[in-house]
């Protein structure tokens, strides 16, 4: 086995990721939703 740090699962550097890109997706749905005054869920035929 080798001692170089893994990037895939559940380690530090995956869910940093993740919960930037989390952040990210919410902030522009955020804004899609402020821009058009439509739900998130109406925008895309669930609502």
């Amino acid at each position: 086995m080798t001692d170089t740090p893994s990037r895939f699962g559940f380690v530090a550097f995956a869910e940093t990721w993740n919960g930037r890109l989390a952040m990210l997706g919410f902030v522009i749905g955020l804004g899609t939703e402020l821009l058009t005054g439509q739900g998130i869920l109406s925008q895309i035929g669930l609502g």
